[in-house]
């Protein structure tokens, strides 16, 4: 497990987003607390005003007889001081009452609050109501708020606690979902790395949980796949360009110069011009092959797609390789589809796709023999299926024969240069198509399959 200082957790952006979330959630936690605070603290204090008021009302209507009686009684029956009653004269003295003296008013029948300093010597809140009587005589009603303060007391401090408490955990796990992300990083920043420093198959690893970070590391996978298969196909051109296209030039250059040192008639000297601009020709033709595979892999023809058949495409190119089959005694059998067989592409390229195919087919298919054609669609997929009667391919050449210039060693004294099937690959590429390669026994069957478009 890789070291990480905690000066650098707070650089890293899962660890500020926590943060950012833990502010959020912490301005939440304390505007429904202080919500809550004030909504409690308020009822009670409403519940206390509203017996107050009608404790007030009620003694208003009682002869004052009776209510110093009644006061007097209640006191008694309260010693503890927790609902105290008082009745004072016009100037404020004490009548009778638990609490002695008359509190400072500032107005007759608003609530108001203040310290009773009783006999035992504990001072405590209490919450009162003033009424002038009639005869100038001035009713105090009051009840202890002593539980009430200590609730909200523990209000407050269950929210002081609570906030340091989340505080303390939210930051705890900031600083885990940091310090992981760090090592993550880290580990990803090693592959990269190793990547930078040549070995192209190393892979950006993936926890399998498909967060952003999987998504972006199976992008840069797929990326350095398809760089590595490049690299590959890169190294393989030049060692098959070195092998194949050296026998060719070789030739055309001894061509000329047994044309140059002897003394050739007329016709020889033509016959010796005839062979080296065969030969050249076929070098240009190998290298604008070779520009025609570089440029369907820019994909600069992708935004000129189009809903294709590819029924029509195959009928057209069995109808345009049925003069070759033929003068060999051969048979093209072509099976279109019954269903719907769009896919989105060029149909130029998907017709040199088929060409291609199709070429190769009859190519290495003895005489006399049949090449089958076939489209076929399902739910989701559209394939053209070809297979011919030749030797077929052996298992272990099944993903070479897809590079550039590769000829298996069955092949090299048969006519071509090796970039058919690399330009079908590459035109199946840039349709997000598959090329499969399966035993026909006999023969080989070659399957380019894409997905289907629903008009």
């Amino acid at each position: 497990m890789s070291y990480v200082r905690l000066s650098e957790i707070p650089r890293t952006i899962s660890f500020r987003t926590a943060l950012l979330f833990l502010a959020l959630f912490g301005c939440s936690f304390f505007a429904l607390f202080g919500y809550i605070y004030w909504q409690t603290t308020g009822y009670l204090l409403a519940e206390v005003d509203t017996a107050l008021h009608l404790e007030v009302d009620r003694q208003n209507t009682q002869p004052p007889e009776l209510r110093r009686q009644e006061i007097l009684k209640h006191n008694e029956q309260d010693p503890q001081g927790r609902l105290p009653y008082s009745l004072f004269d016009a100037d404020g003295k004490l009548i009778v009452g638990a609490i002695a003296q008359l509190p400072a008013l500032r107005h007759y029948d608003r609530p108001a609050e203040f310290m009773w300093d009783k006999a035992s010597g504990h001072d405590r809140p209490i919450r009162f109501l003033a009424h002038r009587l009639e005869d100038g005589s001035t009713l105090l009603i009051g009840q202890d708020i002593h539980d009430i303060r200590e609730f909200d007391e523990l209000l407050v401090n269950a929210l002081v606690s609570g906030g340091a408490l989340l505080l303390v955990v939210g930051l705890l796990g900031a600083i885990v979902l940091g310090i992981s992300a760090r090592r993550r990083l880290d580990i990803l920043t090693r592959s990269i790395k190793n990547i930078v420093e040549g070995d192209l198959s190393e892979r950006l690893p993936t926890r399998g949980n498909h967060d952003d970070i999987d998504r972006i590391a199976g992008v840069v996978n797929g990326m350095l796949d398809a760089l590595e298969r490049l690299m590959s196909e890169v190294k393989g051109v030049c060692d098959d360009i070195a092998h194949d296209l050296r026998t060719p030039l070789t030739r055309l250059i001894a061509g000329l110069e047994r044309a140059q040192r002897r003394n050739l008639t007329a016709p020889e000297y033509d016959a010796a011009i005839a062979s080296a601009l065969e030969d050249a020709k076929g070098l240009m033709q190998t290298f604008r092959a070779l520009l025609r595979i570089s440029e369907i892999e820019g994909s600069a023809r992708r935004s000129h797609f189009t809903p294709v058949d590819l029924n029509k495409i195959c009928a057209d190119a069995v109808e345009l390789f049925e003069p070759l089959a033929e003068e060999r005694g051969m048979t093209l059998a072509f099976t279109p589809s019954n269903r719907a067989s769009l896919v989105m592409g060029d149909a130029q390229l998907l017709f040199d796709a088929t060409c291609n195919l199709l070429d190769n087919a009859i190519k290495f298919s003895p005489d006399q023999s049949q090449v089958e054609v076939m489209v076929l669609a399902d739910a989701t997929h559209r394939t053209i299926s070809i297979r011919d009667r030749g030797p077929g391919i052996p298992e272990a050449e099944r993903e070479a024969v897809f590079r550039r210039l590769y000829r298996s060693e069955s092949s090299r004294h048969t006519p071509g240069n090796g970039l058919g099937l690399s330009m079908v690959s590459a035109v199946a590429r840039l349709h997000d198509m598959t090329l499969q390669v399966r035993d026909a026994q006999p023969g080989c069957r070659l399957d380019l399959i894409g997905h289907a478009y629903n008009a």
